[in-house]
């Protein structure tokens, strides 16, 4: 898979991208990662990228040709990118955007600065997505977030693709509960269940903690989620306890 990022600070992407997951996936071949200086694509001196709006207003705005002559150059080097921009107006991104959008060959993704970019610069976006409702100085620390999600859909990214499967949201499921060394820890116990070696009993429990949780938290998620049958015995098991509880 390979990814752009048009930015005019391409040494935070550099810095960050040194570390975890992703760094060992480009290290490897499996992510090729650049990030492009939007400050290359300009025509003047001192390498504009923004200017003061047409009909007044406060802010400045990021100049459509540096980014139209970005996004030519790139599309001549390789398959045809997938163009996402990162605005606040866009779809919220979510895990299931995230999964989707690493099936892509090519992805670039153009980081806004000040108040967005020229409104003829979106001729050539394929999707706007956002974070969330609030405001950032940039795009960047969106960009990153985004790619580190998709990243870890992509074959052989992470090691284990089980702890991805049993990540939260993945099943629309918050996830369990997680435990490990000591059993005790100033009193408090692991839950006996987890020792028990009984690997049914053990998914069930974690699927009543992920049912739980969700329902209580995220009900919107949980209305989406499809039951398979663990979900099916942990809410049987989480019934026999509330009438238990009951009597």
């Amino acid at each position: 898979m390979k990814i752009d990022v048009l930015t005019i600070f391409p040494d935070l992407f550099e810095t960050v991208l040194k570390w975890g997951v992703i760094s060992r996936a480009i290290e490897s071949g499996l992510i090729e990662f650049s990030a492009v200086d939007l400050r290359n694509f300009t025509d003047d001196r001192h390498r504009t990228t923004d200017d003061y709006p047409f009909g007044g207003g406060s802010g400045l705005v990021m100049k459509a040709d540096p980014i139209l002559r970005a996004v030519d150059t790139l599309r001549t080097d390789g398959p045809a990118p997938y163009v996402i921009y990162t605005s606040p107006q866009g779809e919220i991104f979510d895990n299931a955007r995230a999964r989707d959008l690493s099936k892509k060959e090519r992805l670039l993704f153009i980081c806004g600065r000040y108040e967005g970019i020229d409104e003829r610069a979106m001729s050539i976006v394929d999707e706007e997505l956002s974070i969330g409702d609030f405001v950032l100085s940039g795009g960047e620390i969106p960009v990153l977030l985004m790619v580190e999600a998709l990243s870890r859909f992509v074959p052989g990214v992470v090691g284990d693709m089980e702890s991805v499967v049993n990540d939260s949201f993945y099943r629309d499921l918050l996830d369990h509960s997680h435990y490990t060394r000591p059993r005790n820890v100033r009193g408090l116990e692991v839950p006996d269940v987890l020792l028990s070696g009984d690997h049914e009993k053990i998914e069930i429990f974690r699927r009543k903690e992920s049912l739980e949780r969700t329902m209580e938290r995220r009900p919107d998620i949980f209305l989406k989620h499809e039951l398979d049958l663990y979900d099916k015995k942990a809410i049987l098991s989480l019934f026999e306890e509330l009438r238990k509880n009951v009597e």
